[in-house]
């Protein structure tokens, strides 16, 4: 369980396991895609070959050309050629006879070779890097392997399979080899003439590796920016999202184990945002917890001081019985003890009623009820059962529906306590006024009664708890001071309230007022 592992001495280091921090699920979910376009890389292969079947074509082309430049042409017209078809283009050209004989090369007619293959042993670190990362692409996505160029010991036109099949078709060959440096090299052979001459081009295709090595890192270098922009990124989110949270889970835990007095919940006014809006949510929530807490101790104080009153007297009478020797003593102080048991049983019913208010408008469904009919209902159930103490409560109100948003149960209770203080307080034969109309979006529901009033600066005393100011008819201890408090809960549970005001229609009483929304 998370609360027996977190104590006030570790809350400072409170662990985050990474497989459970939103650190490392934002940089997941930012790297994936950069990891996905790192794929590309393997795709670079088509480019590759695409490169290569161009390369195809054109040395394909430039054997025919070559070849039909050189059918009509004189021996030494044609080695002329073939030193400056080979240094212009690159490449290296043999001719072979009817039988098949290499009778010109274009690398021994020429000093100077047109080209040469590049020897890795000899080449830096930065070279072998290259090729290994060619065959590690080359090995991924299957591309085969061309077989290694190698110059035969013997020259004649049987050591190259492309002159062989040149030479019985009749048609230019293709044949791809691989350099000893990796790079591609490109064998095109093409019958010259129809006396069986044959004609070999040679091409080392450097710029297709150069080509393909260069798209893969500039898109290697795309990437590597993209992922250190991207980490920066997510820890900049991360350290955004998650410090603030953290310090949330912290304050929230303090709160947890009882210490909420000692630590503050930040609100974090300067940002706007959800993380914002959900720091002050939590400060609001902890702030309405700390006064439910107080609210109850508070509750629970009262509640013990005024059943400690009764509790006392109902004692000392129970004490004193076996000592009392006079009948009517006796009698007097048996009265008393019933009597504070009443005012016992009546203070636990009305304290029972108080604490199961909240509880019960949170579990109930919120209709729309008619303040009229409400009212209306009331006063003829207590004037059938003879509640109005001799008094005449008369309603008016404005054309219905004069209607809110609540539990009919509930409100009845409001109905019930605010006609109950109003008659307690009016004198025989006085008039009970009962007004609901509405204003502003508002229903307004006032009871007004004839008695004494409420002077100003104790109005706001009549709706502390267990506030009792009777007439001493009404006999001490018959009011237990919690019927205005329930009251006003219920009507604050319904996003209203209840407050005093004074009598429009007379010289003396006071008016309590229901104010609630209009449904």
């Amino acid at each position: 369980m998370a609360e027996d592992i977190v104590s006030a001495g570790r809350l400072e280091r409170l662990a985050f396991p990474l497989g459970s921090s939103l650190t490392a699920r934002i940089l997941a979910v930012n790297l994936i895609p950069l990891l996905v376009l790192a794929g590309s890389l393997f795709f670079l292969d088509s480019y590759r070959r695409q490169l290569l079947d161009e390369r195809y074509k054109l040395a394909r082309i430039e054997a025919q050309i070559t070849a039909e430049a050189l059918a009509g042409a004189s021996r030494e017209r044609q080695e002329a050629l073939l030193i400056q078809i080979g240094k212009e283009q690159r490449m290296r050209l043999r001719m072979y006879d009817a039988e098949g004989r290499l009778w010109a090369d274009s690398f021994e007619l020429d000093t100077q070779p047109s080209f040469t293959f590049d020897d890795p042993v000899a080449e830096p670190f930065f070279e072998d890097l290259a090729r290994w990362t060619d065959s590690a692409v080359n090995f991924a996505v299957g591309a085969p392997s061309p077989p290694p160029y190698i110059e035969p010991e013997e020259q004649s036109a049987d050591a190259w399979p492309e002159l062989v099949r040149a030479r019985a078709q009749g048609l230019s060959q293709i044949t791809l080899r691989s350099a000893p440096d990796g790079t591609p090299v490109i064998n095109a052979a093409a019958p010259v003439g129809l006396n069986g001459v044959t004609l070999l081009t040679t091409r080392n295709a450097v710029d297709i590796t150069a080509a393909v090595r260069e798209a893969r890192a500039n898109v290697m270098t795309i990437i590597a920016l993209s992922l250190i922009v991207s980490i920066i990124l997510s820890l900049y989110l991360a350290n955004t999202i998650i410090q603030p949270l953290r310090r949330l889970v912290r304050a929230t835990v303090l709160v947890r184990t009882g210490r909420e007095r000692e630590v503050e919940v930040p609100r974090m006014q300067e940002r706007s945002d959800e993380i914002g809006v959900l720091a002050r949510a939590v400060s609001d929530m902890t702030a309405a917890l700390r006064h439910r807490i107080d609210a109850v101790e508070s509750f629970a104080a009262d509640v013990a001081h005024e059943i400690k009153n009764p509790l006392a007297s109902l004692r000392s009478a129970t004490e004193s019985l076996p000592r009392v020797k006079d009948q009517a003593l006796h009698d007097q102080l048996v009265d008393i003890a019933a009597h504070d048991v009443q005012r016992i049983d009546r203070l636990v019913s009305e304290i029972s009623e108080a604490s199961r208010v909240d509880a019960e408008i949170s579990r109930s469904r919120f209709e729309l009820v008619d303040m009229v009919a409400l009212f209306d209902n009331i006063i003829r159930t207590r004037e059938n059962r003879g509640s109005h103490a001799g008094c005449n409560v008369v309603l008016r109100h404005d054309s219905p529906p004069c209607t809110v948003m609540g539990v009919a149960l509930q409100l009845e209770r409001i109905a019930e306590n605010l006609l109950d203080n109003a008659v307690s307080f009016s004198p025989a034969g006085g008039t009970v006024e009962v007004h609901i109309r509405k204003a502003d979006g508002r229903v307004l529901a006032s009871v007004c009664d004839e008695g004494p009033g409420i002077p100003e600066g104790e109005r706001e005393k009549v709706f502390r708890r267990f506030h009792s100011d009777r007439p001493e008819e009404d006999g001490f201890g018959n009011h237990s001071g919690l019927g205005l408090n329930i009251a006003r809960t219920i009507a604050e549970a319904h996003n209203g309230t209840l407050f005093v005001s004074d009598n429009p229609d007379a010289e003396t009483g006071a008016c309590l007022v229901l104010d609630l929304p209009v449904g």
